[in-house]
């Protein structure tokens, strides 16, 4: 737990200058000061609430149709470029960021069960890194789809600039909040915080019909950042530890107030910082309801006044505003966790105000059960995930996270050693439909890990915490597992490749900079020959003219609904 001494050492430090590299790579330079907190003058530090609360905008579809005209296989095909633009993070400045589409968060897209969906994304990024002197390349993983290898994010499957690559998602899942963002090896973490990430919630109907939808649906995108004195963004990783921020973002606005009716609101949150973990609350301290996790609607919905949330989790939430009046202030609070850097306003994440509402009333309630629909895919042995059971596993494996030598690593291996072996080198090799049980073990003692597990997802069946139970917030489909300090997981999964024929797919703890130095192994389901996730469909040299893939946005909700 960093103390507050340290914290004041760190704030200390923090005027003393600039982030500092030496030798092309992420090493830091000695005889350059680092910064840790924010540099800005005091006319252009965010204030709390002051902001207005935005939606990233929707993205649309530049084609649709039917592959081989046949109305049952529906496809959309979207456009995007990463490409540098000008952001309004903090006031009286510009902030120069690299987002998809030039916008941090990057536009929506909405994806339907059913639909498949390809997206042609464009490197327009400069030679150089933004916040790192390497080559700016780039790789889209879209987190929580069960791709193929090679639309998945392999993090060797690069994108230099100038070059573009068509990714192919099949759509076929149950419904959950995914989102995209790059995953370029060694500088995921650099690439992520400049701002490329977005979300790409899918829909089918059973969730449809069961949690509000439309305006009251509302992606939360949970960031922080530090920034120089002229607005630009500060970059540490604190000796590889990790990046934690003094401005807390919401959809890339620092502490916003959202508009709220006296309705029944669902929140879509995913925490898109690059380390800092979150227990979010009201200032109410009434419960939410937890009706969702990363990988889809849970069976039984759970009241909580907090819940712990790590980077890359989703959890959807309903807020009950019908009990407040018109004016009240309500703000969504930030517990924080163990193993946190924390800052005068780094407890504070948005404020909602209630405001009258005119229109009919409201026919939402709290469900206490909720229904995905069952087993995908039964014919070839598909299972629910949350029907998992462990007389079920084929087999049972043991993952271990650590830190050695300077180095992340799990089960003693880190990604170098996968691109020593000709990245041959598995943690596993189950077959397709194969049912495993994994016990993942955080051996490194003073941090928390959030593990994230590609192409599958995974129901928790016991922690040596919390007498030996999942916590109540994660008890549904998860493909993100936060490991605290000592903590120890056991999950079931199965590998449902759905219509793809297997491969290979990347585990990495989802803190960024632990991820990238050097924390993250693969395994394979069936041959890992197959679909080679770099020579199979790599990118190509973009000839097609700029501007011809113009962004279309659907309109939004006025500001700060």
């Amino acid at each position: 737990m960093t103390t507050r001494r340290e914290v004041l050492q760190l704030g200390a430090l923090g005027a003393l200058g600039i982030v500092g590299t030496k030798g092309g790579d992420d090493t830091p330079d000695p005889a350059v000061p680092l910064q840790t907190t924010s540099l800005l003058a005091a006319q252009n530090m965010p204030v709390p609430y002051a902001g207005v609360f935005r939606r990233p905008p929707e993205l649309v579809p530049y084609e649709t149709g039917f592959d081989d005209g046949d109305p049952a296989r529906p496809y959309e095909r979207f456009a995007l470029t990463q490409k540098l633009g000008q952001a309004q993070l903090v006031p009286g400045l510009s902030t120069t960021i690299a987002g998809y589409n030039g916008i941090f968060p990057g536009p929506t897209i909405r994806a339907r069960q059913g639909t498949r969906t390809e997206v042609r994304i464009r490197n327009g990024l400069p030679q150089a890194g933004l916040l790192h002197p390497g080559a700016f390349r780039t790789v889209t993983h879209l987190h929580g789809s069960a791709s193929l290898p090679q639309y998945d994010g392999y993090a060797s499957d690069f994108t230099a600039p100038g070059n573009v690559k068509n990714y192919h998602y099949p759509n076929w899942q149950t419904a959950r909040t995914l989102w995209y963002h790059d995953h370029n090896q060694h500088v995921t973490a650099q690439n992520v915080y400049a701002g490329l990430a977005g979300f790409y919630p899918m829909a089918d109907r059973f969730e449809q019909a069961q949690l509000p939808q439309g305006e009251y649906d509302v992606p939360l995108m949970v960031s922080d950042a530090m920034f120089k004195a002229d607005g630009s963004l500060g970059y540490n990783d604190n000796g590889r530890k990790g990046l934690w921020g003094d401005v807390i973002l919401v959809n890339g606005v620092p502490w916003p107030t959202m508009k709220v009716k006296p309705r029944i609101y669902r929140f879509r949150m995913l925490v898109a910082s690059i380390a800092r973990s979150y227990r979010p609350t009201l200032s109410t301290r009434d419960p939410v309801y937890i009706v969702g996790t990363d990988a889809g609607m849970v069976p039984v919905v759970q009241a909580v006044q907090s819940w712990r949330q790590g980077t890359a989790e989703r959890y959807e939430v309903l807020i009950d505003f019908r009990k407040y009046r018109a004016g009240q202030l309500i703000e969504l609070r930030n517990l924080s966790n163990k193993n946190n850097i924390d800052f005068a306003n780094t407890n504070k994440i948005m404020r909602f105000e209630v405001v009258a509402d005119s229109g009919p009333a409201s026919l939402n309630r709290i469900p206490s059960t909720l229904d995905d629909g069952g087993a995908l895919n039964p014919a070839r042995g598909g299972v629910a995930t949350m029907s998992l059971q462990p007389a079920m596993a084929k087999a049972k494996r043991s993952l271990t996270v650590d830190r050695t030598g300077g180095e992340w690593s799990i089960n003693g291996v880190t990604w170098a050693d996968v691109e020593k072996s000709g990245y041959s080198r598995l943690f596993g090799n189950p077959q397709p439909y194969d049912i495993e049980e994994w016990t993942l073990i955080n051996a490194s003692g003073g941090w928390f890990h959030p593990l994230h597990v590609h192409l599958v997802d995974a129901k928790i069946i016991g922690r040596n915490t919390n007498r030996g139970k999942p916590f109540a917030w994660e008890n549904g489909p998860k493909d993100v597992v936060y490991l605290g300090e000592n903590e120890s997981a056991t999950i079931l999964t199965q590998f449902d490749t759905g219509p793809g024929a297997g491969g290979r797919y990347m585990i990495h703890c989802h803190n960024l900079v632990h991820e990238d130095h050097d924390m993250m192994v693969q395994f394979a389901v069936g041959d890992w020959r197959v679909n080679d996730p770099v020579t199979t469909d790599p990118p190509v040299p973009d000839t097609t003219p700029l501007g011809s893939f113009p962004p279309a946005y659907r309109p939004g909700y006025p500001a700060g609904y």
